[in-house]
């Protein structure tokens, strides 16, 4: 697997000096998918730390996106790993399946992903993220409907929901969701168009799903910059069950743009900081208070026995539901329900191993020898 690094130096291993941008891609959907991934300095390998995905708009890109939503300060005072994958080309141009029918399957490649860099980088499994912008972000609320045994909260920024998405969505648990939309979206309009969903109605939706307070906490969020044309207001649902919330910010007269951003493209909300206020919601959450999961219980009740092994792997621990191992490059190779996995076919290297019992779901790292 090919790796360019746009730094000076090189991510060997989990302990290495950290802070550069890699470009990569794994083999998903019968075709390479290829993403960025920025490291921060502090990342050491020695503690798990949260995986944040930004998912770039329509006819955006993943370096793109990287540059304008600029979460490197906020990745690099909290030690987060960030992901920027690239879409598959719709009409020559980057897209996100979200929901939009048949098609490139993005939920799966967005969990083939997940499982790979769970066997790269020692990543919190409790803290995985995403947001993004327009597109990314109906892609964002896609992930919340069927990918939210690995996600634990997602953000929106300029995007909505497709009426089919809307329709057929199903996340089965409370799911934290943060909106950020402009009234005057040129794009993305605040009230909706045909085959996608008023923003008012999208936020309903999550603060019903998640059985929040219906009455929000409103704050008008100060108006420091006087000349970005824009004001904004805070609505937060508090109350959800299993601590789960919603929070809108609601730019007056904004555009399609992310509030904050460095590059100030039509009308940019310069109150706050989107990125910054994403990572504040984000970090109140994780995945194990919503599928009743303890994680140390977890990783005491299920291990993988001999490891490195060559012929065979057993899985010890509770009962098991299904097995399911990928390869370095987030493919498939095995699935099974025995405990007892015959591995003397698969190739040398690292797999990631992912096990799904009645309460719980865990990924580990074996190594075929």
């Amino acid at each position: 697997m090919k790796k360019l690094l746009l730094a000076a130096f090189i991510l060997l291993s989990s302990n290495a000096v950290a802070q550069t941008t890699i470009i990569d891609s794994i083999f998903c959907g019968g075709i390479y998918r290829n993403y960025r991934i920025y490291v921060p300095a502090a990342y050491t390998g020695a503690s798990s730390r949260p995986l944040i995905f930004d998912l770039h708009g329509y006819t955006s890109s993943a370096s793109a996106e990287q540059s304008y939503s600029n979460f490197k300060p906020i990745a690099d005072t909290a030690d987060i790993i960030m992901v920027y994958p690239n879409g598959t080309l719709l009409s020559g141009q980057p897209y996100w399946n979200a929901g939009f029918g048949p098609g490139v399957d993005d939920i799966q490649f967005i969990s083939n992903l997940i499982d790979t860099l769970f066997t790269q980088y020692n990543i919190d499994h409790q803290m995985v993220y995403s947001c993004g912008m327009s597109n990314g972000g109906y892609m964002s609320h896609t992930l919340a409907c069927a990918l939210n045994t690995k996600i634990a909260a997602v953000a929106s920024v300029t995007g909505t929901m497709s009426t089919l998405q809307y329709s057929t969505c199903t996340p089965n648990r409370p799911v934290p969701v943060m909106q950020m939309s402009g009234t005057a979206d040129p794009t993305v309009t605040y009230t909706g168009s045909a085959g996608s969903l008023a923003i008012d109605t999208v936020v309903k939706y999550w603060v019903l799903n998640n059985n929040c307070n219906p009455v929000p906490v409103y704050t008008a969020v100060p108006n420091i910059n006087l000349t970005d044309g824009c004001t904004a207001e805070h609505y937060v649902y508090n109350g959800g069950d299993m601590g789960s919330s919603v929070e809108f910010y609601k730019i007056i007269g904004g555009g399609h743009t992310w509030p904050g951003s460095p590059y100030i493209i039509g009308v940019t909300n310069e109150d706050f900081n989107g990125s910054a206020e994403i990572w504040r919601f984000f970090r109140k959450y994780k995945l194990n208070q919503f599928l009743g999961i303890n994680e140390l219980e977890t990783a005491a009740n299920i291990s993988l026995f001999p490891n490195p092994a060559i012929n065979s792997v057993s899985i010890v621990g509770e009962n098991i539901s299904s097995v399911s191992i990928f390869d370095i490059n987030g493919k498939l190779v095995l699935e099974t329900k025995e405990k007892q996995i015959n591995i003397s076919a698969l190739a040398k290297g690292v797999y990631s191993v992912a096990v799904i019992s009645e309460n719980h779901r865990i990924v580990k790292k074996l190594v075929k020898l």
